[in-house]
């Protein structure tokens, strides 16, 4: 049983930061891929960014050059730092791993997921 467990979500006002956690945990699974996607009310849920075993990354574009995902193998962690935050950022943040690529993660989804964690910009 694959667990997911994230940290750091919370509520800033809009050009500040935020750095999120995820740590995956349980049985021998590794994952090859880890990331984050979100879900805004009344919206789909979006991928935002992923980074894979290799260390390849991919990013949503509206937050490429605000977000930056990094991982820590040894811990089977990644991190998604967050900055310049805009209202439109509001979402819950759904930590996530599969077994593709950073690129296909991000867009054709995750196999494991996280129960979320709500980030809040304000105006």
């Amino acid at each position: 049983q694959v667990q997911l467990v994230e940290s750091g979500g919370g509520s800033v006002q809009a050009g500040g930061s935020l750095r999120l956690s995820c740590a995956s945990s349980g049985s021998t699974y590794s994952p090859y891929c880890m990331g984050w996607f979100r879900q805004a009310p009344g919206k789909e849920r979006e991928g935002v960014a992923a980074i894979d075993s290799d260390g390849s990354a991919s990013y949503l574009a509206s937050v490429k050059g605000r977000f930056t995902i990094s991982k820590d193998s040894a811990k089977n962690t990644v991190y998604l730092q967050m900055n310049s935050l805009k209202p439109e950022d509001t979402a819950t943040y759904y930590c996530g791993a599969g077994g593709r690529s950073a690129y296909d993660c991000l867009y054709y989804g995750m196999d494991y997921w996280a129960k979320g964690t709500l980030v809040t910009i304000s105006s």
